[in-house]
């Protein structure tokens, strides 16, 4: 009797299992398969590079944002703050009574103001 393994010397049959071993040892990316793909691997993995970055970026620029907006509305306060006390200190009231307490000869006018045409 023949053995039929042995009509083609070349081509051996040898189907590897894959092991932890292998796997951890990096003996996997040694196989066929991934010598083929390697090109695609390469492009997969500067996406996933590339999707981590742009996400860290966004969230940067995220917080950036919430700094600013709150910075915002911080000098939003401060400006209606200092207007009020503009105002306050522009009411006609409160100039006379800074005038009079300053000896001054200034006078609340009594006749209206003249219109020049």
């Amino acid at each position: 009797m023949e053995n039929k393994q042995n009509d083609a010397p070349g081509k051996e049959k040898s189907i590897k299992r894959t092991s932890w071993k292998s796997v951890i040892g990096g003996d996997v990316l040694a196989t066929d398969f991934f010598r083929r793909q390697t090109k695609l691997l390469v492009l997969i993995m500067t996406l996933i590079i590339f999707y981590i970055h742009n996400r860290y970026a966004c969230q940067q620029q995220l917080i950036e944002i919430d700094r600013l907006k709150k910075e915002l509305t911080d000098i939003k306060y401060d400006a209606l703050t200092r207007n009020s006390e503009l105002m306050e200190r522009s009411r006609q009231s409160h100039i006379e009574e800074y005038i009079s307490t300053r000896e001054s000869e200034l006078q609340t006018a009594t006749q209206p103001p003249y219109v020049i045409k």
